[in-house]
């Protein structure tokens, strides 16, 4: 038998709408899985003040934070990859490109910009992930070229942001060209003694490695990131041994003598202002 019955079904009140908390005003980091706002989750250049651990982001955020005041001027804006080998996977590589630029807001897997960092020139072209893997195409290589181009003629310094799976598979053997042209170019502007400063993200990898992204008269990187040309798995599976601790993290390719320094993205632009003004001296 019970001591009491309930003589209420509930408590009513005068609020009838549920109220739900808005999107996006929380950041969970992945790696320590503490909890920020996004607003200062940005405002530490999606940098987790906890663990360090650098979030990737797109061109947008990067000119953001390396060109003053975010003024720029994009270099070559409207290149767009034709279809040289009517090439045909899943879906046709035209669908893939026409939904890819419908849903990044992007035209390939690299911006170009020419702005001041803390009043020095320089031109970046920045690679997005988010565009079929950040892969090396036909129209990378050519936008990469032109800024090279572009440099030459003005004498401004050039900053290549890496980030990428490697060579695009759509465009087979064109965009293999795409490493000994950047290569070549390169060669031009080391001539000419103007500077080039390489920064690998995560992750580095493939073509990408094996070309313009180890040939920087600086060779930097942001910590923890992938660094590589084939994948850890593929190498196990070729070598057939385990693998050091930390292989093909930016610390580790540091460590062996491929990088010169490694930054935290919270650092950057001062050290690239401060490495221009070096270079200007």
């Amino acid at each position: 038998m019970g001591w009491f019955r309930r003589l209420k079904e509930g408590i009513t009140t005068t609020t009838t709408e549920k109220r739900e908390t808005p999107e996006g005003l929380w950041y969970k980091c992945p790696s320590c899985k503490k909890i920020h706002t996004a607003q200062e989750h940005k405002a530490n250049k999606h940098v987790c003040k906890d663990c360090n651990h650098h979030e990737r982001i797109s061109s947008t955020e990067y000119f953001e934070i390396i060109f003053d005041d975010n003024q720029f001027t994009e270099l070559h804006e409207n290149l767009v990859s034709g279809d040289p080998l009517h090439f045909t996977d899943t879906k046709k590589y035209t669908d893939r490109l026409t939904d890819t630029i419908k849903k990044t807001g992007l035209k390939d897997a690299l911006r170009s910009g020419f702005g001041k960092v803390n009043g020095h020139d320089l031109v970046v072209c920045c690679m997005d992930f988010g565009f079929i893997g950040g892969s090396m195409g036909s129209v990378v290589g050519e936008k990469i070229s032109r800024s090279i181009d572009f440099c030459l003629k003005t004498k401004t310094p050039l900053l290549i942001i890496s980030k990428s799976g490697g060579a695009r598979m759509m465009e087979a053997a064109f965009s293999l060209m795409q490493m000994a042209k950047t290569s070549a170019k390169l060669s031009m502007m080391d001539k000419a003694g103007i500077p080039y400063i390489s920064l690998c993200t995560d992750p580095t990898t493939g073509g990408v490695t094996a070309s313009y992204a180890m040939l920087g008269d600086l060779n930097i990187s942001e910590p923890g990131a992938l660094i590589g040309f084939a994948g850890p798995r593929v190498v196990k599976e070729t070598i057939g041994k385990d693998l050091p601790k930390g292989f093909q993290t930016a610390e580790f390719v540091l460590e062996h003598g491929f990088l010169d320094k490694i930054i935290p993205r919270t650092e950057l632009k001062e050290k690239l202002s401060t490495f221009l003004r070096m270079f200007k001296n």
